[in-house]
């Protein structure tokens, strides 16, 4: 009885929040066609930065000054960081080394004294030199309107960082206050997200979207020379259908693995991850959005785990078709018989699965670092000289 209860809370919460992405994605498209707007192209883009930072001058790489605002929960150090340092000096504000982002207080009053903190660092750090640009990787939960307001006041642009924002663009709301982009974006000068469908949202809301997805650091996400001892391995937190599946694929007989926060094999660090990455035969993804049927969106993992060297296995997602051609440079699935039989198939051809591993590798080197992508919006905003064609 317990069971099923558990079961029926569980559907008609997934049923709830389905109904309220339908309902907001309704909500922005019917805006965005009654107000006649359009999603701004790469053309756009640069007219209109240009014209609000004439005093801009373009440096060469190597030669910004770089504001980074976010904090490291489990991955940023390692990728934003030393994709930024390739374009020049990077001063970080990381409010988890002065701040519990934990606290049950956080929104009534930590967050506030964060963001004032933040100012006046940021005060300090402008009067000794001016900064050319300022990445954040933030959401409402992190900073209020009127500290963007101010921040806007030195002078440098402001791009932003969001990911997931299928699932966050609105977020929880307290206060008449949303968690997620949607009452903050437009105190950005361009707004980075890797979501494609939530372009609409962001013009909407009066903000300057650019549609970019996740990248990997090829310095830490690496191949290595180890064994494949391990025939599918996913690497990721255990919620959702995810143990569901891992359980179901045991008791078909193929020898699968799991690690992170909430598996019994635990969570690996950074090095181990990949290495184990380079140790699997496949790696399996997930490319769905906890609690919704039939919603996904791109990861970060589709990209590290190529990178890494790692033959990749996840569920079909429009988006990644983007970037990945799925059969030649990684393997996608429908429903879960698909998924035992692409996996069955790869264990027993390992020729053909080796070139896929290998074709996924060299894609994700050649177009899906982190440094090319603060290329490209370094370029699109004016900061950074465009290289000549030799």
């Amino acid at each position: 009885m317990a069971g099923a209860m558990k079961g029926l809370r569980k559907r008609l919460r997934t049923w709830r929040q389905s109904k309220r992405l339908l309902d907001e994605e309704v909500f922005y498209a019917g805006r965005f066609d009654s107000q006649g707007l359009a999603i701004p192209d790469e053309a756009a883009i640069r007219s209109v930065l240009r014209a609000r930072f004439p005093q801009l001058a373009a440096r060469t790489k190597g030669q910004l000054r770089i504001l980074a605002v976010y904090h490291h929960y489990n991955w940023e150090d390692e990728s934003l960081r030393p994709s930024l340092e390739k374009f020049g000096a990077v001063t970080c504000y990381d409010w988890g080394e002065r701040f519990d982002r934990t606290s049950r207080s956080w929104i009534p009053t930590v967050r506030d004294s964060m963001n004032r903190d933040l100012l006046a660092r940021v005060g300090e750090w402008t009067a000794e030199a001016p900064f050319d640009v300022c990445f954040c990787y933030l959401s409402g939960e992190q900073i209020t309107p009127a500290a963007l307001e101010r921040m806007r006041s030195y002078g440098f642009p402001l791009v932003n960082l969001s990911l997931n924002d299928k699932e966050h663009f609105v977020g929880k709301v307290r206060g008449g206050r949303a968690f997620g982009m949607r009452d903050i974006c437009r105190y950005f000068d361009l707004c980075w997200t890797s979501t494609e469908d939530a372009l609409k949202k962001y013009c909407v809301e009066g903000a300057m979207p650019l549609y970019l997805p996740e990248g990997a650091n090829p310095e830490v996400h690496r191949p290595y020379d180890v064994e494949r001892s391990i025939d599918v391995a996913f690497v990721g937190q255990c919620y959702g259908n995810r143990p569901e599946v891992i359980r179901k694929l045991q008791e078909k007989g193929i020898r699968a693995e799991a690690f992170g926060f909430g598996w019994p094999n635990g969570a690996l660090a950074t090095d181990e991850m990949v290495k184990m990455y380079s140790r699997s035969r496949i790696n399996l993804g997930f490319g769905g959005v906890a609690g919704h049927d039939d919603t996904f969106c791109l990861k970060g993992r589709d990209f590290e785990i190529p990178m890494s060297g790692g033959l990749y296995v996840t569920e079909s997602c429009p988006e990644l078709e983007k970037f990945f051609r799925p059969g030649e440079e990684v393997v996608t699935y429908g429903d879960f018989d698909d998924l035992v039989e692409k996996i069955r198939h790869l264990l027993s051809h390992p020729e053909e699965a080796e070139r896929i591993r290998k074709a996924g590798f060299e894609r994700a080197r050649s177009e899906h670092t982190w440094e090319m992508r603060f290329e490209k919006v370094f370029k699109l905003m004016g900061v950074l000289e465009e290289q000549l064609q030799q």
